[in-house]
């Protein structure tokens, strides 16, 4: 399986927190963004180099996230995104829709004009980038939509929940495109829950995001299945 190496989006860290939990969030909202494409190999030392910071972070955030499903080990040095199978598509699509769903369900009372902007103008870029076919930045702004959404739920253990979700599957969002940019599938459910949050519509936002996830579980299939998995 051919591995591509991290070329990452990683920013330099603040020193004034703890490096280890910097190194791990950074890692973490890297893959959850689709950033990091399944087969991606990462050592230790490409970790750190693109996060500024020495090896004991780094390691310690890979160690994490192995921990969690995200990476998996390969060898003494080296990880790798895993490669999506359908068993865990079908697994982790079931949680998504009634975790999401109830996270959209939830936040809709508690989103603010402010947050409609924000959702907007975030929806605006997202287009701009689909028509100039820069997924990598689509992907990071899909996450941004949606997370705002879900943070608005006032429930930050489900929050949790589903970036544990995402983790998993975030970095197969690649595989989405660029039939989601054909098809602007994703810009129609976007554009539905947008709707269903400024009419204070609970029930239209929950089916509008698991509609979203419905259609890319549909693309992922024939991923999946183009794999021969």
């Amino acid at each position: 399986m051919h591995q591509n190496t991290v070329q990452a989006p990683l920013a330099p860290l603040d020193r004034q927190s703890s490096l280890g939990e910097l190194a791990y969030e950074s890692l973490k909202d890297t893959i959850i963004g689709g950033q990091c494409e399944p087969g991606t190999k990462l050592t230790v030392r490409s970790v750190a180099q693109a996060l500024h910071v020495s090896t004991t972070p780094a390691r310690d955030a890979i160690n994490r996230l192995i921990g969690e499903g995200a990476l998996v080990n390969i060898g003494p040095k080296t990880v790798v995104v895993p490669v999506l199978t359908m068993a865990a598509l079908d697994e982790v699509t079931k949680i998504r829709l009634a975790l999401e769903g109830l996270a959209a369900q939830e936040a809709t009372p508690h989103v603010s004009e402010a947050d409609i902007a924000f959702l907007e103008d975030t929806q605006e870029k997202l287009n701009t980038a689909l028509d100039e076919r820069r997924y990598m930045e689509v992907l990071r702004l899909n996450k941004h939509f949606h997370f705002r959404i879900y943070e608005r739920s006032q429930m930050p253990r489900l929050v949790a929940m589903i970036e544990s979700q995402w983790l998993r599957i975030g970095p197969s969002f690649n595989g989405l495109y660029p039939e989601f940019a054909i098809k602007r599938q994703g810009v129609a459910n976007h554009q539905w829950a947008l709707r269903g949050l400024k009419d204070r519509d609970p029930a239209t936002v929950r089916a509008a995001i698991e509609n979203d996830l419905r259609d890319g579980y549909r693309r992922l299939i024939n991923l999946v299945h183009s794999r021969g998995d």
